[in-house]
């Protein structure tokens, strides 16, 4: 058996029991995935992810390509493997999801060498994405609540008559509640996601991609209180049923585009208009 051969035939064993180990965490994101709206988009970051490393090995010349085992990846292995098990034992999926992360971070830089690491440290950090966080949905109500009241103010000059108690909002003609859909979080997970990406793939000097990075949360909100005023507008001059049965679901898909081309605009504004040559 060759050198290549026992490398690959090490990988695999070690890629499987890992894959035994994780499975409780998997199984639970999957559950996430399907039954989160705001991490519908979790089943793309592992594919996204996987398309990068590849693209990002490809790339790299073949003599910077030499694997060269480094033992100091196996104590990061080792403390990625204890956070996880005491994390499973107390049902902490989400600390479980990053004690996985850190410990794929060790098996590469044990198996493949620190240089190896580096080279592939996005696309590892960027499944940090596919973890729901625990306080997105504790956090919607109240995001909610604030969403109803600057939207109340914004559509107030333009002569709709609303009042505000908490997350009800009263028109003459309707009774809305502003719900936890309603709070923006879901355009701020995907687009923070989308960002994470695009800060990546685009080519510039970091302070300006840092700009871009934190510029995403005050587009995403913007663009929600802009979506929830104008559904105040319809409801005060087309009726409740209409703004909910025709206008909610739609107008959130034109605003979330709308965020992203603002993102884009303000990307070339930042000096991030090129994408990298050593990825595609």
């Amino acid at each position: 058996m060759t050198e290549r051969t026992r490398r690959v035939a090490g990988a695999a064993l070690v890629g499987a029991l890992l894959l035994a180990l994780f499975y409780p965490v998997l199984r639970w994101l999957v559950g996430e995935w399907l039954g989160n709206d705001y991490y519908s988009h979790g089943p793309l970051v592992p594919l996204i992810s996987a398309f990068f490393a590849w693209r990002l090995w490809s790339k790299w010349p073949a003599d910077r390509r030499r694997v060269t085992m480094e033992t100091a990846g196996l104590a990061l292995v080792l403390v990625g493997l204890a956070v996880y098990v005491y994390a499973l034992v107390q049902r902490a999926y989400f600390i479980a999801t990053l004690a996985l992360i850190v410990i794929l971070a060790g098996v590469i830089w044990y198996l493949l060498g620190g240089a190896a690491l580096r080279r592939l440290a996005f696309p590892v950090a960027f499944l940090f994405f596919m973890a729901p966080l625990p306080f997105v949905e504790p956090l919607s109500v109240p995001l909610a609540q604030v969403t109803g009241a600057i939207s109340a103010a914004v559509v107030r000059p333009f002569g709709v008559p609303l009042e505000v108690n908490g997350a009800q909002v009263s028109l003459p003609n309707a009774q809305l509640v502003v719900g936890a859909q309603c709070s923006g979080l879901r355009s701020i997970v995907t687009l923070l996601t989308l960002v994470g990406l695009v800060v990546f793939v685009v080519d510039g000097a970091w302070p300006a991609k840092l700009l871009l990075a934190l510029s995403s949360i005050p587009i995403a909100a913007l663009g929600n209180v802009l979506r929830v005023s104008s559904l105040l507008g319809v409801a005060n001059t087309w009726g409740a049923e209409t703004a909910f049965k025709y206008y909610h679901d739609y107008s959130g898909i034109v605003f979330f585009a709308s965020a992203v081309v603002l993102l884009i605009l303000f990307s070339r504004w930042c000096g991030c208009r090129e994408i990298r040559e050593d990825i595609f």
